[in-house]
């Protein structure tokens, strides 16, 4: 661990602390603790992800959903994957490989498909890879943008996009603990503050840590995050934030519980297959600058610069598979003495990433004539991502085969061979403009485009015979010096509100996706002259608002095709640009609050995900599921507020089949795992959480890191956490 940003974090949470306590001891929150958390469709609250005009969902021709921090935290989510896979149509297909944060929704799954933002800021994956942030404590909201959202955010969205923001400075005291321990030695020690510093200063101070021993041998985890900004606004017009993260994460070294004989043996599902020494870690560390100005009541002007830096490391023997009667991998990876686990992929990769950027956008708003309003923004994003990339696959040939139930985990082998392979320099810029026009208090209509440029270079390092780096040599081929991407892409809808709490919309939107990952482009000098895979999306829904607020509904039909997939007709027939998947589905979402202290929050997808033409290696996919989509989905939760400080809830996550290949060949079964917890308050500053998770001990897969290899979910485990508002 970095020990001078663990030292100035403490030194911030002090400063924090000690502010927050006022010299006549007074406080301004009077709120009941177990009053946490609000419906997680507030129809009338400006979202920041769904547009930058500052649109309610009700006033925005999209689906946006948003799930509330206070609420993430009241139901024990312990990861930010796993807080948003509760939103409507998103599933988490989180694996070691990806940093454990990679999502479906709408039947495209992945880094490449799914964007991920910081407020409002994309992350560039390396490898499909993205690692921050690490932790929901300092989350205020996460908001999801279901479908093509590469208008608004550039390549890589077109399944929709995740924006987790987070805590804020404001001028409101607050200080926030919890302390909790549960099943598998799970710990998690967290503190939060925030309030003004005088009279044009305020902060925001998060910190968080959390352990455990884990579900299956060697299973140990930690992770630490840090989280502080301040808050310079020296007038109601204008503000300048500053704002650091900081993430140190030790994930569990567990790579999944291989089938046997395609099925899960009660006897392996806590064995861990790794090896003794595997290693996984990841530090994340972002800054970032954030200036808004209101120059006047129509015009106003954002701009957010940031930095981040990204390293990572994985030593680990990842894949596993049971060797069959025939001496042969059901997956294919191989053959050996039948009865046994092959182990292979003996893999040692070093990300060391940096990203710059800058982000700005000038609202426009204006008076057209009676009954006619305009709002208009203007903007550009530029970014430039600086990767080297290390591994030891040149050397990754251990594999091994031991009885499943009795094992030496053994060594990793070949940690010297992991040497720097390559380095990218990947360049982004681009203009944006997005427009409506309101006509009358029920009709709208809005619009816009984005036009972005991507330029990746590639340089493999070369080595001598001892192993030293005596230069780099151009990586692709024919002589080029880099690849360009150009991308246009569009969107137009209208919103017509009949009432101000009942809308009907419609739009149809572009998007763009990457042929696997921008920043580690291929030298393949085959696929080198392609483009971008292209997209688009015709959606239609409803929203309503009701119970005086306390209520919201929302019903979305959708249908997204895209093309240019790369495809091979025959084993021998030139490699294309060819294919083409698309889906459709429904998505629906109810939340209301009743007398009587009871609160429902409840939704629920279905979709038909498939590829319409897509053939590689001479094998026709047309007609199968893409792997990791589940075609239903759904996420129920009830809360009770009880007399005399007492809260119950309880929530029940579906999750439908998939497959684990896009042949179909393997199927992962579906599974629905129930969550309850009670609450009690002491005093209106200090409650009791006992969080029950996987109440019924449902064994199932949460993800799949190969064809027949499971990456089990959290058995039945309780937790107990004292929480305290000061």
């Amino acid at each position: 661990m970095n020990k001078y940003l663990l030292s100035s974090g403490i030194c911030l949470l002090s400063a924090a602390f000690a502010g927050t306590a006022q010299a006549d001891g007074s406080s301004d929150v009077t709120a009941d603790i177990l009053v946490i958390g609000r419906s997680d469709l507030g129809m009338k609250v400006a979202t920041e992800t769904g547009s930058r005009l500052g649109l309610t969902p009700l006033e925005l021709p999209a689906s946006i959903a948003t799930v509330d921090g206070d609420t993430i935290r009241a139901r024990g989510d312990l990861t930010v994957a796993e807080a948003v896979s509760r939103a409507p149509g998103v599933t988490t297909i989180g694996n070691p490989g990806n940093g454990n944060t990679a999502l479906s929704v709408r039947g495209f799954t992945g880094q490449s498909s799914v964007l991920q933002l910081v407020n409002g800021v994309r992350l560039f994956p390396t490898a499909g890879t993205i690692t921050f942030p690490t932790d929901p404590w300092n989350v205020e909201r996460i908001e999801v943008l279901s479908g093509p959202s590469s208008v608004l955010y550039g390549q890589g969205a077109l399944g929709g996009a995740i924006n987790v923001v987070t805590k804020k400075p404001s001028d409101r005291r607050e200080l926030d603990l919890e302390a909790s321990y549960g099943s598998q030695n799970t710990m998690h020690f967290a503190a939060g503050a925030g309030g003004p510093l005088g009279q044009v200063l305020s902060y925001r101070a998060d910190a968080s840590y959390r352990r455990s021993d884990g579900w299956v041998d060697r299973g140990r985890s930690e992770s630490l995050s840090l989280g502080g900004a301040l808050r310079f606004a020296p007038s109601d017009r204008f503000s300048l934030t500053l704002r650091g993260d900081y993430g140190d994460n030790k994930p569990m070294q567990y790579f999944g519980t291989p089938l046997i004989d395609g099925r899960l043996d009660p006897r392996t599902k806590r064995r861990n297959y790794n090896v003794r020494d595997a290693q996984m870690h990841y530090r994340d560390d972002r800054l970032t600058l954030t200036a808004q100005w209101a120059i006047s009541d129509a015009v106003s002007f954002t701009n957010t610069a940031y930095r981040l830096s990204s390293k990572r490391r994985w030593y680990n023997l990842e894949n596993y598979c049971w060797i069959g009667a025939t001496g042969e991998c059901p997956s294919g990876n191989g053959s050996g003495i039948p009865g046994l686990i092959r182990r292979l992929d003996n893999l040692g990769i070093v990300h060391d990433n940096r990203q710059l950027g800058d982000q700005a956008n000038l609202t426009i708003r204006s008076q057209l004539g009676s009954g006619l309003a305009n709002d208009l923004v203007l903007g550009f994003d530029v970014n430039a991502i600086k990767l080297t990339y290390s591994n030891n696959f040149a050397f990754a040939d251990q594999s091994d085969e031991v009885d499943p139930f009795r094992f030496d985990p053994g060594t990793f082998d070949g940690k010297a061979n992991r040497i720097p392979r390559y380095l990218t320099r990947t360049s982004e810029w681009s203009v944006f403009a997005e427009d409506r026009l309101k006509i009358g208090q029920q009709i709208s209509l809005i619009g816009g485009f984005r036009y972005e440029e991507d330029r990746v270079k590639r340089r493999n390092f070369i080595y001598d015979a001892g192993g030293n780096i005596t230069g780099q040599v151009n990586a692709f081929p024919n002589g080029a010096r880099q690849r360009k991407f150009e991308n246009f892409t569009w969107r137009v809808g209208a919103v017509y509100q009949p009432t101000p709490n009942l809308s009907f919309y419609g739009q149809y939107s572009t998007g763009v996706d990457p042929l696997g990952t921008l920043t580690t482009f291929t030298t393949n000098a085959t696929q080198f002259s392609f483009t971008n895979a292209k997209g688009d999306q015709v959606e239609a829904g409803v929203k309503a608002s009701f119970l005086d607020g306390k209520g919201s509904a929302t019903l979305a039909a959708y249908r997204i095709v895209k093309k240019g997939l790369v495809a091979q007709r025959t084993p021998t027939s030139p490699i294309e640009q060819i294919g083409q998947q698309s889906s459709k589905g429904i998505e629906a979402a109810l939340a209301f609050s009743l007398p009587g202290g009871f609160a429902l929050d409840a939704n629920g997808t279905i979709l038909k995900a498939r590829f319409d033409d897509y053939i590689t290696g001479g094998k026709d996919f047309a007609g199968n599921t893409p792997s990791d989509v589940p075609e239903t989905a759904a996420n129920l939760w009830l809360t009770w507020q009880g007399l005399g400080g007492l809260r119950a809830q309880a929530g029940l996550r579906y999750v439908g089949r998939r497959f684990s290949d896009n042949g179909n060949r393997f199927r992962v079964p579906g599974y629905a795992v129930v969550d309850a917890g009670l609450s009690y308050a002491f005093t209106p500053d200090l409650a009791v959480d006992l969080r029950v998770y996987n109440l019924l001990d449902k064994d199932y897969a949460a993800t799949t890191y190969s064809d027949q290899q499971w990456l089990l979910g959290r058995p039945r485990s309780v937790d107990v956490a004292l929480r305290a508002q000061i």
